[in-house]
């Protein structure tokens, strides 16, 4: 028994070694032979996707899954058994650069199937932040039939968001509504499906739009005629107290108009949209639109330029004004043919209102004139703003009448002198 425990133990760390290589080898053999490769194909799912987060590309595929199973659970392996998935929770789209590397987590729905080994273990997944803005509706009718003429389109609603990545929803320039008009004639009238386009007009990818369609109305005539016409502009209410309107003008005159030859044959302007000169004091320019009859077209889109004058009404007064002497002599008599005249003036009616008629005065200039009869010019001294339109008399005579000269003084009678008395 001795020799025996002697031959067991002696170099015993070479033949544990030996033993444990030789189970290392049988547990590789077992391994090998037991690991099976599944060849199909499993999506890989994002996991926590943010909200403000948008994944551009389309995740890959996890291929070359290997696994342990027994032998039951292995004959029933199919794409249902192994699911595939990236966490995104705790990716920010401002700090990526636009890619984040992710590991890839590959699980089995049996739990006696162990996966142990599939590709990708890791893989890039390219992101983008959700933005949004406006943008136009634009309708492309594409090319008229000969013999048809069109109105401009009609569209609601003129705008619509756009919702996507960052980097699509910034190439986004317009919304394109496309219809066609058919060689019938037929009135347009109806909801059309928006498509998002960039500045070549190419479709843009990824992106929604809200609302995803629009109501398009184009009016489409046939035997189509032109005629220019001039533009009548409209004006409503008053200018202020004491203002009128003294013309109107518009910018162009006239526009060339399109549209069916009964329809034209009647039409002599082309209106506008009504313009403002309530309180007014002074000219009115404004832009306005043109208004054209149902099935008239214009040539032109923009706005006209319409200018009301506005200025202070004029008109004339005419005042009964006394007459005043401009340097009299204190010692001459003056004595006037009449002692008012009639004064006419011109001016704003606002300014000819302001005179007061009870002090309005003339005056005539008598210095340095001698005694007697002499005709003299009317001055008149007409308020700033007023123009004089006439006075009547233009001229008054006056008499300067010289003081009485002063009489004699009459000799006071003395009594007589009585003669000496003679004595007896």
């Amino acid at each position: 028994m001795r020799a025996v425990a002697e031959f067991v133990v002696r170099n015993w760390p070479l033949k544990l070694a030996a033993i444990l290589l030789a189970v290392a080898l049988y547990a590789g053999v077992v391994v090998s032979q037991s690991a099976r490769t599944w060849p199909g194909r499993v999506p890989i799912e994002p996991l926590n996707q943010p909200a403000s987060v948008f994944i551009l590309e389309s995740l890959p595929d996890v291929t070359s899954i290997r696994y342990l199973a027994p032998v039951d659970a292995a004959n029933r392996i199919s794409s249902a058994s192994f699911t595939a998935s990236v966490d995104l929770g705790g990716i920010d789209p401002r700090t990526t650069d636009g890619f984040a590397s992710l590991p890839v987590v590959v699980t089995a729905t049996d739990p006696r199937v162990q996966v142990v080994d599939y590709v990708p273990q890791r893989i890039q997944v390219r992101v983008d932040p959700l933005v949004d803005t406006m943008v136009p509706v634009e309708v492309d009718r594409g090319t008229l039939p000969d013999g048809l003429i069109a109105t401009d389109p009609g569209v609601e609603p003129a705008t619509v968001t756009v919702t996507g990545p960052r980097s699509q929803v910034t190439q986004v320039v317009a919304a394109i509504a496309r219809v066609r008009v058919q060689p019938a004639g037929l009135d347009i009238d109806q909801q059309v499906d928006l498509v998002p386009v960039d500045a070549r007009g190419d479709e843009v990818a990824q992106v929604d739009l809200s609302p995803p369609s629009a109501r398009v109305r184009i009016d489409i005539s046939s035997q189509s005629t032109t005629r220019t016409l001039p533009v009548a502009s409209s004006v409503q209410g008053q200018p202020a107290d004491g203002y009128e309107v003294t013309g109107t003008s518009v910018d162009p005159a006239v526009v060339t108009v399109h549209g069916d030859a009964g329809t034209l044959a009647g039409l002599t302007v082309v209106p506008t949209k009504p313009v403002s000169i309530d309180g007014a004091k002074a000219d009115v320019v404004r832009k306005v639109a043109l208004v054209p009859p149902d099935g008239v077209t214009l040539d032109v889109t923009s706005p006209v330029t319409v200018t009301v004058a506005v200025a202070e009404r004029e008109g004339t007064r005419t005042l009964t004004a006394g007459v005043v002497l401009d340097g009299v002599a204190p010692d001459l008599t003056y004595a006037l043919a009449t002692g008012s005249v009639l004064v006419t003036l011109g001016g704003p009616v606002t300014s000819l209102d302001a005179i007061d008629a009870t002090a309005f005065t003339v005056s005539v200039d008598v210095s340095g004139l001698a005694p007697g009869s002499h005709v003299v010019p009317v001055t008149v001294d007409v308020p700033d703003g007023l123009t004089l339109v006439s006075v009547t008399p233009a001229r008054v005579a006056i008499q300067v009448l010289a003081p009485p000269p002063t009489p004699s003084p009459t000799p006071t009678p003395q009594p007589p002198t009585p003669e000496p008395s003679l004595g007896p």
